[in-house]
């Protein structure tokens, strides 16, 4: 036996009921004519959405509705190639995204290979460019100058203490310079004997100001030749990632051949969905011509 709703549940429903009349716009139901369409691809499939990329459904629909509305498919064929239309131009956009990133990608690996690419430890290339063991371009580079000039400051450093450049603090330059006597270190080792010699007979203390001046100079100079160095090298830096924003020759022939073929399945479905609808609206339209290629005699 069926039982019989109170006054209150009869009233609850009506009111429940009320709250959901359906589209009211014509926008809206427009759409609605959509809800019981089974065919094409729609975001669950087109869609990309994995651990490490998410592309946005919420996007997705928000460009196949503005398609919708501007091609307005009347019948179930005009609706699979408006399906196709929306499927084909979302995949048309990801090609974009695949160069852009396949530019991101490559200039950034060019770039760490440029920073990466000594096998040695960097006082061995400071060391050898000091002898002229090493390329001539290394000792006009940043890190090379910067590295000298941290050197020097160490070395000021000791002698603002000790009052002279002692054989440890020498003896800690040509360690910290690869390990063996060069051009620069025979410097400081020349002016130490001088200033230990002390032919016009200084006090100390002078012999003190003259060794920090003499350092003091060399940093000056060091940092002048940083500064040109760095600008060089930042102007350098840019021309090569400009060369960089061309994608290899592979990858840009894979992008080529797909965007070409989803611009064929684009072109041909927006084709065949005008000359539908132009015969839905009266025209005398005639079949597509279909030319057929054999092989044979």
């Amino acid at each position: 036996m069926r039982k019989q709703m109170s006054r209150f549940q009869l009233a609850a429903n009506r009111h429940n009921g009320s709250l959901s009349t359906g589209p009211q716009t014509p926008n809206g139901k427009a759409a609605s004519k959509m809800n019981a369409l089974k065919h094409g691809l729609r975001s669950t499939d087109v869609v990309v959405h994995g651990r490490c990329i998410k592309e946005s459904r919420r996007e997705f629909e928000a460009l196949r509705q503005r398609l919708w509305d501007d091609l307005q498919p009347s019948g179930l064929r005009e609706k699979i190639l408006t399906e196709q239309i929306i499927n084909t131009y979302w995949r048309m956009r990801r090609v974009l995204k695949a160069e852009s990133g396949e530019i991101v990608l490559n200039v950034d690996n060019q770039q760490w290979r440029r920073e990466k690419r000594e096998p040695f430890g960097l006082s061995f290339w400071i060391s050898c460019s000091l002898t002229g063991g090493a390329d001539s371009k290394l000792q006009n580079s940043y890190f090379r100058n910067l590295y000298l000039r941290s050197c020097m400051e160490t070395l000021l450093a000791s002698v603002q203490k000790e009052g002279e450049i002692t054989e440890a603090a020498l003896k800690d330059l040509v360690d910290s310079l690869g390990g063996k006597p060069n051009s620069f270190t025979a410097s400081f080792e020349k002016f130490r004997s001088q200033m230990r010699q002390n032919q016009e007979g200084l006090q100390p203390s002078v012999l003190k100001e003259r060794t920090v001046a003499h350092i003091q100079e060399k940093i000056r100079s060091i940092s002048w030749v940083l500064e040109k160095c760095q600008k060089c090298e930042q102007m350098e830096e840019e021309a090569q990632q400009a060369a960089d924003i061309l994608p290899s020759a592979e990858t840009l022939e894979k992008l080529r051949r797909y965007e070409t073929s989803l611009n064929k399945q684009f072109y041909r479905a927006m084709h065949e969905l005008e000359r539908l609808q132009r015969r839905r609206l009266g025209e005398n339209i005639p079949p597509p011509q279909i030319l057929e290629i054999s092989n044979g005699q």
